[in-house]
């Protein structure tokens, strides 16, 4: 089992969106251990929001997960935005900072995440990417396994270029469970073979969320629906394997009560109790 040493936070955690914000305050959100943003969504924001982010980067632990690095991209990286970024991330404390191992952009926003090519070519250009990125923002960044729906170009399995990049340019993994039931759905792979051969040490924190399911071969990866059971299950799994590792549910669309958003974390801190006694009777009796 893994002690808490090498995670930026612990515990249940939850995506903040501006629509909770007003909600908030009339919650025990102290149910929250930990929260995560987009930093592109809070740079530069004053006023009422900039207030209340403020105010709640100063309570909680915050982790970022960025939207627009476009790490897999053919234009430049864009350095101006990481040094407003490491500004942001030094000035509200947060804990850590993540992105999706995939491209947005070329000479403007596509507002979609492109899967790259799994070829050597791409895991030598992402990768010395990546390790551009971790010297400008001096700390290491996790990148997240991405649900893709095509895979144009491919040479290698995803597993294999995603654990090449892990390697190369020496970061760390978010790991998106969700992402691997719907491309495991989508690509006919099994999901627990694929968690096996992920890289332990790499792991900083997990992702779960919702999808909507177009046909019964085909998912598509929304954030906009409850989290199903066999995710629920998958992450389980992924506790068996590597120990218990905060967890986050990410909701970005079809919000509901938050009520109902806090109840999800709920179901992620009791699965994580349950895994953590288990561990504690598998030490006791050993």
């Amino acid at each position: 089992m893994h002690s808490h040493r090498h995670y930026p936070v612990h515990g249940a955690g939850l995506g903040l969106r501006r629509a909770l914000m007003r909600t908030l305050p009339d919650q025990p959100i102290n149910a929250v251990n930990f929260w995560e943003v987009a930093p592109e969504n809070w740079l530069g924001v004053g006023g009422y929001y900039g207030k209340k982010f403020r105010e709640l980067t100063e309570k909680f632990p915050f982790i970022c997960h960025g939207l627009s690095l476009s790490i897999g991209g053919p234009a430049p990286l864009d350095e101006a935005f990481l040094q407003r970024l490491k500004r942001f991330l030094k000035e509200h404390h947060i804990r850590y900072y993540s992105e999706h191992l995939s491209y947005c952009s070329d000479d403007g926003h596509l507002y979609d995440l492109l899967p790259i090519p799994f070829t050597v070519e791409a895991v030598h250009y992402v990768a010395g990417r990546i390790r551009r990125v971790q010297d400008i923002l001096e700390q290491r960044i996790a990148m997240e396994n991405v649900s893709y729906y095509a895979a144009p170009g491919k040479r290698m399995e995803e597993i294999d270029f995603l654990n090449a990049v892990l390697q190369e340019a020496d970061c760390d993994l978010l790991l998106d469970v969700n992402n691997i039931y719907v491309n495991s759905i989508n690509h006919r792979y099994d999901a627990e073979t694929f968690l096996r051969q992920l890289p332990a040490k790499r792991i900083r924190y997990i992702h779960i969320a919702g999808h909507y399911q177009e046909a019964q071969d085909l998912l598509v990866d929304t954030h906009g629906a409850n989290v199903i059971d066999p995710v629920w299950q998958l992450l389980e799994k992924t506790y068996q394997q590597f120990g218990v590792i905060p967890t986050l549910l990410e909701r970005d669309f079809n919000l509901p009560p938050i009520v109902e958003l806090l109840q999800e974390v709920e179901t992620i801190r009791s699965l994580q109790s349950k895994w953590l006694d288990q561990a504690g009777d598998h030490i006791q009796h050993s």
